[in-house]
This record gives structure tokens, sequence and C-alpha cells, in this order.
């Protein structure tokens, strides 16, 4: 019986997306929780007026998937929108669709960021028929986007990733007085475009939880999907180990151009020693006077019998000549 019962829920719950009308609660019978919100960068905005739509968990017939964040064009200028939000309800849990209206209603207290806290929103606000955005909260193109205000005052840094409002787990923020009142106003249901972006990601498996484990891939556009716009899909399991090897690869550059002073540092030794070969050159030019003075006592005894036996007495005259002969050599 519950089985059929969640069936017809999400019948009803598509044909109710599907179509423009005023926000309506759709319960989903017998489902858990949805996932937390996963962490992202806002896109930056380039178009003026265009409005932040946060991320969020939607159900379908394969259980949870994401629909990212984009910006949107309201229905008409001065309109805030509303997020939509998971609230716990009799066997499971129900979703409160967004809408657009003349200010920003209750939203169970999720803190979507990028503006939307959890009450209100802090990212800009319409100045007659232009819409200022806040450069302290908002990613701004700030060279095509002129409207622009910086109050830093408002901005939130307490990070809660909870998506739904009651339940074991789920936020305890009732709506304010004003919010309520807020609750009585007219409404304006989700544009075609936001209709055909939640459809689209409906359509996109990657987007399931029970295949991105919470962790979608695809978190938030800059524009919304369309049929002939669809973004990739990036598998981050398969692509994070080669972005994760590339740090290294260029890490290790360094040391080759680090081992080169080495190289260049080892030819003042090779400059170096060439002192000591010209130091050894004055024992070679220092070692000639030997020579010299070893050919004389050989030159000597070779001729002195030969001048003796040829003239004996030009020796006699030249005493001097004999006692040099006599010397020992050096």
């Amino acid at each position: 019986m519950r089985t059929i019962r969640s069936s017809l829920t999400l019948v009803v719950a598509a044909i109710l997306i599907a179509a423009p009308g005023p926000a309506v609660a759709q319960l989903f019978v017998n489902i858990s929780a949805p996932p937390m919100l996963p962490s992202y960068y806002q896109p930056q905005l380039s178009v003026q007026n265009e409005i932040w739509t946060p991320g969020y968990w939607a159900y379908g017939q394969s259980g949870y998937y994401w629909v990212p964040g984009t910006w949107i064009q309201p229905p008409s200028p001065g309109l805030m929108y509303t997020p939509g939000y998971w609230g716990s309800a009799q066997n499971g849990y129900s979703w409160n669709q967004g809408y657009w209206g003349q200010n920003v209603g209750y939203y169970g207290g999720v803190n979507y960021g990028n503006g939307y806290y959890g009450n209100g929103y802090n990212g800009g606000a319409w100045s007659g028929g232009m819409f200022r955005y806040n450069t302290a909260v908002t990613n701004v193109n700030t060279t095509v986007i002129r409207n622009v205000y910086v109050n830093r005052a408002v901005v939130v840094t307490t990070v809660n990733h909870v998506s739904y409002n009651g339940g074991p787990g789920g936020l305890r923020i009732r709506p304010t007085p004003a919010q309520l009142a807020l609750a009585g106003q007219h409404h304006v249901a989700l544009t075609a475009v936001q209709r055909q972006h939640i459809v689209v990601a409906s359509q996109n498996h990657a987007l399931l939880a029970t295949v991105n484990h919470g962790k979608p891939p695809i978190v938030a556009v800059a524009r919304p999907m369309t049929p002939a716009n669809q973004p990739v899909a990036k598998p981050v399991t398969a692509q994070q180990p080669v972005h994760a090897a590339a740090p290294p690869v260029h890490a290790a550059a360094p040391p080759v151009h680090a081992a080169a002073p080495p190289v260049h540092a080892a030819a003042p030794p090779v400059r170096a020693a060439a002192p000591p070969v010209h130091a050894a050159a004055p024992p070679v030019h220092a070692a000639g006077p030997p020579v010299h003075q070893a050919a004389q006592p050989v030159h000597h005894a070779a001729q002195q019998p030969v001048h003796q036996a040829a003239k004996q007495p030009a020796q006699a005259a030249h005493p001097a000549a004999a006692a040099h002969q006599d010397k020992p050599p050096n």
C-alpha cells in the first residue's frame, strides 16, 4: 500500500513541478531525509537583474537528485525569490516549492549560502527597476554590472549543511511572525526556464544521490540547463588522481635545475689545478744547469786524451785548465 502511495505521490509531484501555479507542499511518503548540502562556488554573474536561485535536492523516480544552483531572470522586476525547502511530515518528508514574491519568505531556516543564510536574502535588493548586488556576498562581474555595493555586516560565516527542517537531525527553526504574514501574500510560480532546468537535472544520471553519494559533479551553473545546454558531468573519482599527480611532476623540475650549479661549480677545481702545472716548470729549467754541467766533464774527459796526445805543450801552458778538470762534478 505504501509503495502505491509513494508512486502516486511521485506522479503528483512531477505534475506540480511541470505546471505553473501557487506554491504547494508535496508529500513524499516513506522516504529518508535528503542528503547534506554540498559546498560550491557561485558562478559569476554577467547579466543585469538576474537573481541567484540556490541548488537543492529534489526527489524523482530514482530517488534524490541535485538541481544545480543558477542565475534566473525573475518573472518581472521587483520580485524576489524564496527557495523551496524540505520539512518533516508523517511517514516521510514534504517538499515546499520555491516561489517569487515582493519579499523573501520562510524557507525552513536552511542555510543555502550565497546570501540565503536561513532568513531573507543578503545578496542584493531592488532599487527602482534595477537590482543592486552586494559584492561582499554575490560573485559579480563588475566590468559588466555597475549596480553594486558592499555590505560585509550581513555576511554569515557559520556553515550548516543540513538540507531539511524537522525530523531526526533536521533544523529546528520555526517561521517568525513576519514570515508567517508573508505567506499570505501573492506568490508567483517558477518560471518556464526554472521548470525546464529542473527537468533537465532530473534526467542527468550523474546528479542522482545514489550515484554521486551526496557529492554531485555539477553543483552550480552560470546559465540554466536546457536540452541544448547540459554541462558535462566530470567524473571526480576518475580524474582526481590525474590532477593530484600533476603537482609532483612540476615539483620534480627544480631538482633538475638545482643540479646545474654543481656542474659549473666543478670548473674552478679544474682551473685551480693549472698552477701546479706551471709551478712544476721551474724544476725542469732548474735541472738544466746540471745537464750542461755534466756534459762538461764528459766533453773534457773524452777530448782530454786527444788534446793531450796532440798538444802536450799547450796543456802545460794552461795549468788552470787542469785544475778545473780535476774538480769533481756537482
